[in-house]
């Protein structure tokens, strides 16, 4: 007898218009019933157009249909609210104290370092004002869906993400908003948009602790948060808001990312701290967290964001710091240092 778990292994592969991910992988299945040879399936109609509704409704009956000793098959649509389909494991917010930071940078390279790993990720660009995510993957396609729901835009490698870059007229239309409307639209971003079953769900706030920030901290459940400095002389001021900000709001903070730490010329193999010295141990001690990495100055980095194809960057640093990452979090579950092997 066909098990509901082989219903829903078909409707795996069952990808829905302008997603690019399954039903299974948008969290759209909300219920499987097999009983006399005769399947039941209740999907989710959430940001489905009618066009999108009828399309999965036929495919869906044809993968099951293929099953052994199925002879009927019955594609029941019922509304759910978007949040209310997401799974995802840990949220991820990406911090500084001020702007230039790079920040945006490290959250991208975060999500692409995690992907590679085979996790399933997606990014939250809650940088309403200075959105430059979509700009580093190449992305302009406009986020698709219907009254009752968003669906994020797919990057090349397989991750979902959703800016306001990505819904404005033009790229260059400036969003000249007041604090209240900043977080109201931060938190259609969380509540309204389609994100499915993820692993992590990268968040790239505005630099700064004011209502963007404090909407993020309050309104997600964020896991933890990482702060981003670069090596110069107020950096320890600025870190400090940023970890006095998430302590206040109860978020544990999984570690400190030195950005533009130094840039290496491999001509003389030597390694320039353009910056000054680096600062990487003593914020990790002011912020009371591991420094999980010291990322460089990178032309071919730079020239990477600039063609939008940032998820083809890799670098040792980026391996290290992807490492570090996982560490803290496993810490950060256990409540104890994780050993080294």
């Amino acid at each position: 007898m066909i098990t509901k778990e082989e219903v829903e292994q078909a409707l795996s592969g069952v990808l829905v218009p302008g997603a690019g991910r399954s039903v299974a992988q948008l969290g759209l299945m909300r219920g499987i019933e097999v009983n006399d040879n005769i399947a039941k399936v209740t999907l989710a109609s959430t940001a489905l157009s009618p066009d999108s509704q009828d399309w999965v409704r036929m495919k869906s009956q044809a993968v099951i249909e293929r099953l052994p000793d199925i002879s009927k098959v019955d594609i029941e649509f019922v509304k759910v609210k978007p949040i209310e389909l997401n799974q995802i494991q840990y949220i991820i917010a990406v911090m500084s104290g001020k702007g230039g930071v790079g920040k945006s940078l490290v959250a991208s390279l975060m999500a692409v370092a995690l992907k590679r790993q085979g996790y399933e990720v997606g990014i939250l660009d809650a940088d309403i004002t200075g959105p430059s995510i979509p700009k580093m993957f190449g992305i302009t396609a406009r986020p698709s869906g219907s009254d009752t729901g968003i669906l994020p835009v797919l990057s090349r490698a397989g991750m979902v993400i959703m800016s306001m870059n990505l819904l404005l007229p033009q790229e260059d239309e400036a969003v000249i908003w007041r604090g209240p409307l900043l977080s109201k639209a931060i938190t259609q971003f969380w509540e309204d948009v389609v994100w499915g079953r993820l692993n992590y769900l990268i968040v790239d706030l505005p630099p700064g602790t004011a209502d963007a920030s404090l909407t993020v901290m309050q309104t997600l459940p964020v896991s933890g948060v990482i702060i981003v400095f670069t090596p110069q002389d107020l950096t320890t001021m600025i870190v400090r808001k940023a970890v006095k900000m998430a302590q206040k709001m109860g978020k544990p903070i999984l570690g400190v990312v030195e950005n533009m730490s130094y840039l290496y010329v491999p001509q003389i193999d030597k390694r320039v701290e353009i910056f000054g010295r680096s600062r990487g141990e003593e914020m990790a001690q002011a912020a009371g967290a591991p420094l999980l990495g010291q990322l460089p100055i990178d032309p071919e980095l730079a020239k990477l964001c600039d063609e939008g194809t940032i998820e083809r960057y890799n670098s040792d640093a980026l391996t290290t710091f992807s490492q570090a990452f996982i560490r803290a979090l496993s810490e950060a579950k256990s409540g104890q240092p994780e050993k080294e092997e």
